[in-house]
């Protein structure tokens, strides 16, 4: 049994068999989550977990190249760029136009889905 760190075995496996610019996007709880990827749900109730919960446990356990934000974030949600930023020190966040990035989300190898209300609050973390 598992002492700590993620304990959601679906999670856990993701994780462990991703490889070097592997593509997995956590999103909130009205992303389109595309056909293609596995889905891993984690939404409960409104804002939990969020995409910051989530993406604090995987940063935790995995090294990050960088994350992706949909412009439309950084205009609509300002305060969670910054809430990013502050959590992910070092690693680049890039914005590109949200139709782009659903498009980008489609081939990802995985999609988390959160609770999470903050419009745009999605984000594609990028395997480092």
């Amino acid at each position: 049994m598992k002492r700590g760190g993620i304990l959601h075995p679906d999670l856990c496996h993701l994780l462990a068999s991703t490889g070097h610019t592997d593509l997995i996007t956590v999103c909130d709880r009205g992303f389109p989550v595309p056909e293609g990827p596995r889905r891993i749900d984690l939404a409960l109730v409104d804002n939990l977990p969020t995409v910051l919960d989530v993406l604090r446990a995987v940063h935790a356990e995995c090294a990050l190249d960088r994350v992706l934000i949909s412009q439309e974030m950084t205009e609509v949600s300002p305060g969670r760029v910054q809430e990013l930023r502050d959590l992910l020190g070092e690693v680049p966040l890039e914005a590109l136009p949200h139709v782009e990035f659903k498009h980008l989300a489609a081939t990802a190898r995985a999609t988390i889905r959160t609770g999470d209300a903050t419009p745009y609050a999605n984000i594609i973390l990028v395997s480092g």
